[in-house]
């Protein structure tokens, strides 16, 4: 199959079978690279409203820089990965302190800003200033293994050469923002990882995949990412109508977001005499009425299943008791106003309204 052809076909079929998406509406960066690090591990109906609310919060990349950073990871808070929130912060500040606002004009230029790999960047060169550099994401991946037959490990060294090599070759120089959106739509609506439309597939004649029975089977990606199992045990502080929380500042899940006094334990316990360094509690823990756990919550990121649980500690009104470290005492209005963890607030919702 020759490159104009695959790219032919795939355009018309994006003219025709496309959804309307509010960042496909405009040429600038500032947006394109918004809906670009937002929609990033996130489904788009899972990240348009998050899109909105930040182009209506921040409608310039300098309103974004002048932004305190809780506020910035307030509004991100729900899409995880919240290391992508604090580097488009830095990043806006040094557009809009560096560079005056105007953000670079070519590939290479953009791969020197914090937080833009290769996909970004190769995304905002061509939807913004229509430089011919392809985009190659696990939609592109798929299309491309299918279509061409190619067995080579997406996740090795080796394979990511290979399919970004091909996704330039294919790249048609007059229209290379047209097609870098036609061939990831066309994996993300129709070239689907389960179940594809293979019947109604325009590129149905020339797939290899469809041609050897190896669609279910393509791409290829042999490295399985391992899950590691967390046990969380928290406890909620509360005096009066305030609670005791911490911004967590080590280098671990929910960086600067906050959440209750943790420990970490290797499995689920039932009770607190089974809980290691229980002595650092003991001095509140004499002076509190203790509520155990009512159920466990589970949380599941990318890597990592947290099982948590809530025990619930009462100071009695005008008892003086001293907070483990990093906790101060927050009222309901504050705690509703700092960034927390998904599954902080969920607890948050479900017990105190």
């Amino acid at each position: 199959m020759n490159n104009k052809f695959f790219a032919e076909k795939v355009i018309h079929w994006y003219q025709y079978q496309h959804r309307d998406l509010a960042w496909r509406h405009t040429r600038d960066p500032y947006y394109i690279w918004l809906s670009e690090v937002i929609l990033q591990q996130t489904r788009i109906a899972q990240g348009l409203p998050y899109y909105e609310r930040f182009v209506k919060t921040y409608p310039t990349v300098f309103d974004l820089a002048s932004a305190p950073e809780q506020d910035v990871i307030r509004l991100w808070q729900g899409l995880g990965y919240y290391s992508r929130a604090r580097n488009l912060h830095q990043t806006a500040k040094y557009i809009a302190q560096e560079l005056n606002g105007k953000f670079p004009e070519t590939y290479a230029q953009l791969l020197k800003l914090k937080g833009i790999g290769p996909y970004t960047a190769a995304a905002i060169a061509s939807f913004a200033y229509d430089e011919a550099v392809a985009v190659v994401d696990g939609n592109v991946y798929r299309v491309l293994a299918r279509v061409f037959g190619i067995e080579t490990d997406i996740g090795s060294t080796q394979g990511q050469k290979q399919f970004a090599q091909l996704a330039n070759e294919l790249i048609p120089h007059d229209q290379p923002a047209t097609y870098n959106q036609a061939i990831m739509e066309f994996g993300a609506v129709h070239c689907t990882p389960v179940s594809p439309d293979c019947l109604l597939c325009p590129l149905q004649a020339e797939c290899q995949a469809n041609a050897k029975g190896r669609v279910n089977k393509l791409p290829v990606k042999l490295k399985k990412t391992k899950v590691r199992e967390r046990f969380f045990n928290y406890f909620v502080i509360i005096q009066n109508d305030s609670v005791a929380m911490r911004q967590r500042t080590d280098r671990d899940v929910w960086q600067q977001l906050y959440d209750f006094h943790l420990i970490e334990t290797k499995e689920i316990i039932s009770s607190l005499d089974e809980l290691p360094g229980l002595l650092t509690l003991m001095p509140i823990l004499s002076k509190t009425i203790v509520t155990a756990p009512a159920r466990i919550y589970t949380h599941i990121l990318s890597h990592q299943r947290i099982q948590a649980q809530f025990w619930v500690l009462q100071i009695p009104h005008g008892e003086v008791v001293e907070l483990p470290e990093k906790m101060t005492f927050l009222t309901h209005e504050e705690i509703e106003n700092v960034p927390k963890p998904v599954l902080i607030t969920s607890y948050w919702k479900e017990q105190f309204f």
